[in-house]
């Protein structure tokens, strides 16, 4: 008899974890359905998996785009150096220039000349960290670099 107890104590206890897996599993399933607004499983699944394809497109459009962007920056001011010195060894005021570049070099360098008869401004243009119409000086090479 003590057995045919402990069978029976086992098989209850057995119904009652199936019975409380069975109600744990019914309550997700209607909260899954009551928050989704669809009734069937399948549909739900079916739901999400339409979400999911329609951001991996949306994540694609965005990453072409960034890739656009990053291409498009290469070619925006990224660089600015300021260079002060003498011309002359016994000038007074300092001149000075600046260098404009991009991530390639290219750009712009202007001179700031103070002279005697007053300040002179002059421009380079740069193609790859060189002159392109006149050779660069030790200033304008140091502002470049």
């Amino acid at each position: 008899m003590i057995s045919l107890e402990l069978f029976l104590a086992i098989f209850f206890g057995w119904l009652i974890f199936i019975t409380w897996l069975l109600f744990n599993t019914r309550s997700h399933y209607f909260r899954l359905t009551e928050t989704s607004g669809k009734v069937k499983i399948d549909e739900i699944l079916n739901s999400l998996l339409d979400f999911q394809k329609q951001q991996k497109e949306e994540i694609e459009i965005i990453k072409k785009k960034l890739e656009q962007q990053i291409e498009k920056s290469k070619y925006h001011l990224q660089k600015i150096n300021i260079v002060r010195f003498h011309p002359f060894e016994k000038a007074g005021d300092p001149s000075f220039l600046i260098a404009f570049l991009d991530e390639k070099r290219n750009g712009i360098v202007i001179n700031f000349l103070y002279t005697k008869e007053g300040l002179r401004v002059y421009t380079k243009e740069l193609r790859e960290g060189k002159g392109e119409s006149y050779p660069l000086t030790e200033e304008e090479e140091k502002a470049i670099k």
